[in-house]
């Protein structure tokens, strides 16, 4: 697992993690594009997500073990607020980001992933083929 912390933890309102699925990016064949857009999304948007700040960052391959491992520092020992994570939700074998989520998830938020694919649906058709998902872990918010 690659990981870093951000600075403006102490000071944020919203503590955000954000996770890369992608064996890809993980064994170095290739570079992280989605990371940090949405490390660039959270920060410049942080006035609407209640003073939300990137405090980690991770890259971890296609593997629910390795996925729930991250999620659950997070989640456990940095007290992270909300947990976004990218990739691993298409049809392929390896796919299995919704699975790890789903192993941890005690309460379902059904209405994220319904908003989600709405506002997909504006940018690509291609977004009804994503397996969103989202819910809370003790105190924490994951959503893919």
């Amino acid at each position: 697992m690659h990981s870093q912390s951000s600075s403006g933890y102490q000071d944020a309102t919203v503590i955000v993690a954000i996770l890369t699925v992608s064996d890809t990016v993980a064994f170095g064949s290739g570079p992280d594009r989605s990371g940090p857009r949405a490390i660039s999304i959270v920060n410049s948007s942080s006035e609407k997500l209640g003073g939300a700040r990137v405090f980690a960052t991770a890259v971890v391959p296609d593997e629910v073990d390795k996925i729930q491992d991250c999620l659950k520092k997070w989640r456990d020992i940095d007290k992270v607020d909300l947990i976004l994570t990218l990739g691993g939700t298409g049809f392929s074998p390896r796919d299995v980001t919704p699975e790890a989520i789903e192993g941890l998830i005690e309460k379902e938020t059904p209405g994220l992933p319904y908003a989600m694919l709405q506002e997909s649906l504006k940018v690509t058709p291609f977004a009804m083929l994503s397996r969103a998902t989202a819910g809370i872990t003790a105190s924490t918010l994951l959503r893919i």
